[in-house]
């Protein structure tokens, strides 16, 4: 272990030396190389045999790394996609003697290159921190990359946030390297601009530059959340007993499930004159400001924090926010995340009790309370619900879980006290399960608002829309539009 840190310091010495960059990251994302027991002199990275070429970002992606290849014709530069984890989905490249090479240190389709697998690399570090990371020649924690140098840019979901993998530029070491993240940081951009467009034409996902110095808190004067069933029920109960029994606690399920929420109420009821904070992750740009917030909140005797979305976390910003938590005297550690495993090394270790959230298609007798409790906060009254504008909800799906529900519901209140099911959304009368272009959800919705009208027959949507009933027929199940009973 000296050795290995005796050696590291020499590294980053001759790195200085060099006029490359050993910033505080990449000398973090080292001792995490060492730590994961990386060979200095070897790449062995893990092999799947088999790539994800189906999903929404890798057909975006490639489109996008396709016309960036046209761009760069002649240029000795080979453009990649990855998933979350690492993995190469895809590799484009015109030169074959790079080609040649990038094949020998395994850096292909199939082949895994995070730090786990490879150490310190461009797309390693990219996808540890969240950010765009450059990694050139000597930087790379193992010799055999030290030929290269890697640009690359994590891509997230534009409407849920979660990472979906990264696009990296890797050239020769020898060669300028000015451009380079910039056209990683332009191609990441695309891709994810290409991803909303082609999707459900939902609105992107706000970015929380600009949230980071507010933290927000529960409101005590708000109303009373409602009775749910036993689901949330009894993760709720087993969040209440961690917390009473001092343990750190873990709350993870889908995004929109309502793990805030779940967490909130339980620190409610074990302490009741504290005041709660929900720390969201911050764009990693912030993220000093951010953890900045951290010793003073913790030293507070009435106050609880909640850090939500820990698994969107740079690995270096989760490793600072677990040295804080455990030298704060009194402070516990609550948070919430996608799932356990995806809880950072340092924070998880700090965790005694996960505890799931079902999602909302897992709780069908949570629907309606939810909707009359998000409605009333809504419109300032009570809002009612129609048998019919019930069992559309209760049957639908909720992919966006309890985010979704307050959605749709804060729209279909605009419109009426009493809410039927032409009031809903028309993605609520569906059940296409795949990603519909923006003219097939135009489409869709249309004939859905037709067919949720009171007395509207199939042949009488047909003439209001100027289609055969032939068609329209086709295209409810085409869409899986539910028609009127």
């Amino acid at each position: 272990m000296v050795g290995q840190v005796a050696l590291e310091e020499v590294r980053v010495e001759e790195v200085r030396r060099a006029g490359g960059v050993a910033a505080p990251r990449l000398s973090a994302s080292w001792r995490r190389s060492e730590s994961y027991g990386i060979p200095l002199d070897a790449v062995n990275p893990a092999f799947s045999g088999a790539v994800d070429d189906r999903s929404l970002f890798y057909e975006c992606g490639n489109e996008v790394l396709r016309g960036l290849r046209d761009t760069l014709a002649g240029e000795p530069v080979s453009l990649m996609l990855t998933d979350a984890d690492g993995l190469v989905l895809s590799r484009m490249c015109d030169e074959k003697a790079l080609v040649a090479a990038l094949d020998k240190t395994y850096l292909a389709p199939g082949f895994a290159f995070s730090e786990r697998e490879a150490g310190t690399n461009g797309l390693g570090l990219a996808l540890a921190d969240r950010a765009p990371s450059l990694v050139r020649g000597e930087e790379h924690y193992c010799t055999g990359l030290w030929g290269y140098t890697c640009a690359a840019v994590p891509v997230t979901d534009p409407v849920f946030g979660r990472l979906v993998g990264s696009v990296n530029l890797t050239t020769w070491s020898e060669k300028s390297d000015g451009l380079l993240l910039a056209l990683a940081q332009m191609a990441a951009g695309h891709t994810s601009a290409l991803m909303l467009a082609r999707g459900r034409g939902a609105e992107p996902r706000p970015t929380p530059r600009g949230e980071v110095l507010r933290v927000y808190s529960a409101h005590r004067g708000s109303a009373s959340p409602p009775a749910l069933g036993q689901a949330w029920q009894a993760a709720l109960d087993e969040a209440v007993a961690a917390l009473r029994a001092g343990q750190a606690v873990a709350v993870v399920g889908e995004v929109g499930a309502g793990k805030t929420a779940l967490l909130g109420t339980a620190l409610r009821a074990v302490h009741r004159d504290h005041r709660i904070l929900n720390a969201r992750p911050p764009d990693p740009r912030d993220a000093e400001s951010w953890l900045a917030l951290w010793t003073p909140e913790l030293a507070k005797d009435t106050t609880s924090v909640i850090a939500g979305g820990v698994d969107a976390l740079p690995q270096w910003v989760a490793t600072e926010l677990a040295g804080i938590v455990a030298a704060a005297p009194r402070a516990s550690l609550a948070v919430t995340a996608s799932e356990a495993a995806a809880i950072p090394a340092p924070l998880a270790r700090l965790v005694d009790a996960v505890i799931e959230v079902p999602p909302l298609r897992r709780r069908p007798d949570d629907v309606l309370p939810l909707a009359e409790h998000l409605g009333a906060r809504a419109r300032g009254r009570e809002v009612r619900f129609t048998p019919a504008a019930v069992k559309a909800m209760r049957t639908f799906s909720w992919p966006g879980n309890v985010e979704q529900l307050r959605r749709v519901v804060r729209e279909a209140v605009t419109r009426s006290d009493v809410v039927d099911a032409r009031h809903l959304a028309p993605e609520v009368l569906c059940g296409s399960s795949r990603t519909l272009t923006r003219i097939e959800t135009l489409e869709r919705d249309e004939i859905a608002r037709c067919l949720a009208e009171p007395g509207i027959t199939v042949t009488k949507a047909a003439e209001m829309l100027g289609m055969s009933r032939a068609t329209v027929y086709r295209k409810i199940a085409q869409y899986g539009i539910r028609t009127p009973d």
